[in-house]
């Protein structure tokens, strides 16, 4: 890869060279993480599921022996008391998650306007159709920014999924339906594997992986 110019392009352009590398990398950090934290997620979402079921059990009425049902009413109570602190505790975690999901999306969407800010530069240098030498090997910068648009897109639908599992896995009673919410977390649905192929391309293109 090279990001020598010609004497009539040095400075913008240049940094322009830079940033798109430096965005490369950072798409790929910021895809890391994301990725650490739904397998974080995951673990906490089955948690939830196990204590709503546990807490589904304790409350289905219990067959009380004569004599002992003030003990069994009590044990019950406590029981259900440490249940409701500890699904709490998950949801909590889970919803800790999801924020720094948010947070890591925040920034691929400022990433998108960077770029997109880069090409209106180079618009309003060369004409609509942008610089005509490529700053690597063969992508013009508006397919640097067609590619970020894509996956910001793709993560910014797996938020809103995610945010909506959120809310409603510690409240669904249907046993299949939480099945379903553990089963989309997991498995991210939005995020397909022509967003990988895209982050590869991308790295490609910038050298951060050889040829």
């Amino acid at each position: 890869m090279s990001e020598a110019t010609t004497p009539g392009r040095k400075g913008n352009l240049a940094g322009s060279a830079r940033k798109l590398k430096d965005n490369a990398a950072d798409w790929h950090n910021f895809i890391q993480k994301w990725e650490r934290l739904n397998d974080e997620g995951a673990a906490i979402a089955t948690s939830i599921v196990n204590l709503g079921l546990s807490k589904k059990s304790a409350d289905e009425p219990n067959v009380v022996m004569e004599g002992d049902s003030s003990q069994t009413g009590s044990l019950s109570e406590i029981s259900l008391k440490q249940s409701n602190q500890e699904l709490e505790e998950e949801c909590n975690k889970l919803q800790d998650v999801v924020e720094k999901m948010a947070n890591i999306l925040s920034k691929m969407q400022k990433m998108v306007l960077a770029e997109r800010g880069i090409c209106a530069l180079e618009a309003f240098q060369y004409g609509e159709k942008g610089n005509p030498a490529p700053l690597f090997h063969t992508w013009s910068t508006q397919q640097f920014a067609e590619v970020s648009s894509k996956l910001y897109a793709s993560y910014k639908q797996e938020l809103a999924l995610k945010q909506t599992i959120l809310q409603e896995l510690a409240h669904t009673v249907n046993t299949d339906l939480t099945m379903v919410y553990l089963s989309s977390w997991q498995y991210q649905p939005y995020i397909e594997e022509s967003g990988k192929l895209l982050l590869e391309s991308l790295l490609l293109e910038t050298g951060h992986r050889s040829l």
